[in-house]
């Protein structure tokens, strides 16, 4: 299941050369991805325990201006103890980043573990 999120471009998201800086292209990532392990894998950010391994984000435009952008965000297969996010944002109808995550689940004492079965079924039943 692709997981649209509408994330609102703020003013402060702008840096002196007029357009979105690029390190707020992942925190629109990260808006989506809640959004994601919410209504995919059906929990509340607060009860997820998970880190972000690695970040990887191509920029095709510029955003300029306020408004909203669209963001996409997919799964992969998972893995062992990961499982890949990609994402694709835009903005008044062009594509303007794409990007892709690598989550780890975690356990209670913040060490790497399985992918739980819920979110393996979660995502595989993505259609």
């Amino acid at each position: 299941m692709t997981v649209v999120a509408e994330v609102p471009v703020r003013f402060r998201d702008h840096d002196a050369f007029g357009h979105v800086n690029n390190a707020v292209y992942a925190t629109y990532c990260e808006q989506a991805r809640v959004a994601y392990f919410e209504e995919v894998l059906d929990v509340p950010i607060s009860e997820l325990d998970i880190v972000v391994a690695h970040l990887e984000l191509d920029y095709r435009a510029p955003i300029e201006g306020v408004g909203t952008v669209e963001v996409e965000v997919e799964a992969g297969e998972p893995g062992g103890k990961s499982f890949p996010l990609f994402y694709e944002l835009s903005y008044e109808g062009e594509v303007v980043a794409s990007g892709k995550t690598i989550q780890v689940a975690m356990d209670e004492s913040g060490r790497p573990t399985r992918v739980p079965d819920s979110w393996r079924e979660a995502i595989a039943n993505q259609s």
